[in-house]
């Protein structure tokens, strides 16, 4: 495919997980040749998420509530992660929109309309397969008349795939450790305490590796809590912590292959997760429907989770209460590595991007 611009549209919301999949997703696109654009409206993150950049991507500052600059065009493809709701002036611009303040001069040059996609958010559940690939004419406003598409990524065929770099299972150095390594990425778990307790009363050593933020708030209020009601809860010192400073991607996905089991939150170090292919535990984002219950047990009946697995990820996500089931490592890492396999039987996010705007291009 020739070489095509790219808009990438990102709104951090809280936890870095939106622009952790745009940047991702940008760099893996011009490892392809293409050329990105990334506009996020709060890119600090990427100070020490991407610390280098990326040859071919070109991060832009966006202010969504101020209209885009009358002469920057839209490139060749225009991404709106995540339903970030970009101008639709800027959409229009160069387009065939019928006001006539945005008059096709992209046609009398010559050149192709852009191709409009919605990103969603990562889910296992049917609603995904179904929606995937669908149009959304756009019929009001400076836009009308142009076409948004819909692209859901997922784990099956029928979706469109995983972000996944060409050296994503490359085997990396591990860090010697005589413990067992276990990495902590979590907002606050209401089974927290129970895991700690387990930990410390296990016949080996662990060393648990605390990312930043929420969940290194909460490990120590738990730690502060247990030393008070319970001195000796770790007296064998049979549990470690090492409070680890913000890591870069590439850093970070090494750290996961070098982990024996993994606690995961959101979706960005899901994948990572996955692709690590060592045993772990998704502590998927809290929404005040509900409808992370649902979203949860889809993915476990994809992951096809042995019942302890599925016990253990419904007890840390608070949707049971009960004590947490002992680790069965050989197991669950079988089960991940499993996954692992049928997602690289099928076609990468990028692959299908590339595919689906030629196609749009093409009609």
């Amino acid at each position: 495919m020739q070489a095509l611009r790219w808009d990438i549209f990102c709104r951090v919301i809280d936890n870095f997980g939106d622009i952790g999949v745009c940047w991702r997703l940008s760099a893996a696109l011009a490892a392809r040749g293409q050329f990105v654009r990334l506009w996020v409206d709060e890119p600090q993150a990427l100070a020490w998420m991407a610390p280098h950049g990326c040859e071919g991507v070109e991060l832009r500052r966006w202010q969504p509530e101020q209209a885009m600059a009358q002469d920057t065009l839209p490139g060749d493809v225009v991404i709106e992660a995540f339903g970030c709701d970009i101008d639709a002036h800027w959409i229009a611009m160069n387009s065939i929109a019928t006001n006539e303040d945005f008059m096709p001069a992209r046609g009398q040059n010559g050149l192709k309309m852009p191709v409009w996609i919605n990103l969603e958010y990562l889910s296992a559940e049917s609603y995904a397969a179904r929606n995937h690939g669908l149009s959304s004419p756009v019929l009001a406003g400076p836009a009308q008349g142009l076409t948004k598409w819909f692209f859901y990524p997922g784990f099956t065929a029928a979706t469109g795939g995983l972000i996944r770099e060409s050296d994503a299972m490359v085997a990396l150095t591990q860090e010697p450790s005589t413990a067992q390594r276990i990495s902590l990425f979590c907002y606050e778990p209401p089974a927290l305490g129970d895991l700690l307790q387990q930990l410390a009363g296990s016949a080996s050593a662990s060393e648990l590796h605390v990312l930043p933020g929420r969940g290194q708030v909460a490990v120590d209020a738990e730690i502060l809590n247990k030393n008070a009601l319970s001195p000796a809860w770790n007296m064998r010192r049979m549990l470690s912590f090492l409070k680890r400073d913000y890591l870069s991607q590439v850093q970070y996905d090494a750290l996961l292959s070098s982990c024996e089991l993994n606690f995961v939150r959101g979706e960005d170090s899901l994948v990572r997760a996955l692709w690590a292919g060592k045993a772990f535990i998704w502590q998927i984002y809290p929404q005040s429907d509900g409808a992370h219950a649902a979203k949860l047990e889809a993915f476990l009946d994809w992951l096809q989770a042995p019942p302890d697995l599925r016990e253990f990820h419904r007890v840390w996500n608070g949707l049971k209460h009960a004590s947490l089931p002992p680790l069965d490592m050989e197991a669950w890492t079988a089960c991940a590595q499993a996954a692992r396999a049928r997602l690289l039987a099928q076609r990468d996010i990028v692959s299908q991007l590339l595919d689906f705007v030629e196609e749009k291009r093409s009609a």
